[in-house]
């Protein structure tokens, strides 16, 4: 019934959406999307949050694979919010977020007030690699509703990549008012995980173990090994292009098979960035991050500080 509710609504949106001006019809649309958002919210075990292109259909996949394993789940499905649990009330609802549309809807829009009582584990990226990833999604990827709604260049817009990764409205900066903002509300959040993507892609048995204590179950080392190949970055190209996850939509899908960059697993690439861009261009991306962002993340150039296993004990002691 929820299914049936959800998609009229959608329609609905849509439909009244023609008769209104551009902005009035993208406000209705987030809220209608942030709705759908505090539904899951105010049923899930668990949150996922992390900002966009930080790696989190990556994530998706290890978790659907471990879970597969541990519940002899059916293949070939992502793990949505509940579609698991509907399976097997024994595995909890994840609510995957980006933390875009919830806060505008419940007007949290300052601080993670949202997150302070629920179970969390933050995804975190470097920002710089970020926003290069933004920009080939934006450029190859993304539907021309989604660029207006989160005030991205148009479509067809003619915005070099260095100008698109120091934009405000989609860039760098952008991320980093991001991660700020979690930043500053960490310390409030009471059940916390944070595990950076680097430290994924370095130790993935490691990290993944991590996770799936945080989630409530016994690591089981050959599961842990079984769902790092499964969802290493040469397999997961190959699953791509052979669709194989065609009964979770297009979530990883690529655009225009004939088309690299329109891939989801494009690169995957720490400190990929550095290759689109001058040592001018690099240096000025580096600074910004260097002088704004929050140290706790470790991503200062001059100084790497801690290991993503030391800020993430610290941070889900709630230190």
């Amino acid at each position: 019934m929820h299914i049936i509710i959800k998609r009229l609504k959608r329609w609905l949106v849509r439909a009244v959406s023609v008769f209104l001006p551009q902005d009035k019809a993208i406000a209705l649309d987030r809220w209608r999307r942030g709705q759908e958002e505090y539904r899951k919210y105010l049923l899930c075990d668990y949150v996922f949050a992390s900002y966009g292109k930080s790696g989190r259909t990556w994530f998706r996949v290890m978790l659907s694979r471990y879970y597969q394993l541990a519940y002899a789940l059916p293949e070939r499905i992502l793990m949505g919010f509940d579609n698991f649990h509907k399976i097997n009330p024994a595995v909890p609802r994840i609510f995957f977020t980006h933390d875009n549309y919830l806060r505008t809807y419940t007007g949290n829009t300052d601080s993670k007030k949202d997150f302070y009582d629920k179970k969390v584990v933050l995804l975190v990226r470097r920002p710089q690699d970020v926003a290069v990833s933004q920009f080939f999604q934006w450029k190859y990827r993304m539907r021309p509703n989604k660029m207006a709604m989160n005030r991205y260049p148009a479509a067809g817009s003619d915005v070099s990549i260095y100008d698109f990764v120091m934009d405000p409205n989609c860039g760098v900066p952008r991320i980093i008012d991001f991660l700020n903002l979690w930043a500053s509300e960490l310390p409030k959040i009471k059940n916390l995980l944070m595990v950076r993507y680097e430290d994924m892609r370095a130790e993935p048995e490691k990290q993944l173990k991590r996770i799936v204590e945080f989630l409530g179950m016994q690591p089981d080392d050959k599961f842990l090994k079984d769902t790092v190949d499964f969802a290493s970055v040469d397999n997961l190209r190959k699953l791509e292009k052979e669709n194989y996850f065609w009964r979770s939509g297009s979530r990883v899908k690529a655009r225009d098979p004939s088309n690299p960059h329109s891939y989801k697993v494009r690169r995957a690439k720490v400190g990929g960035y550095r290759d689109y861009f001058d040592d001018d261009q690099v240096a000025r991306i580096d600074a910004l991050v260097s002088s704004e962002l929050s140290d706790i993340f470790g991503y200062a150039e001059a100084a790497p500080g801690p290991s993503g296993n030391e800020v993430s004990s610290k941070v889900a002691s709630g230190g």
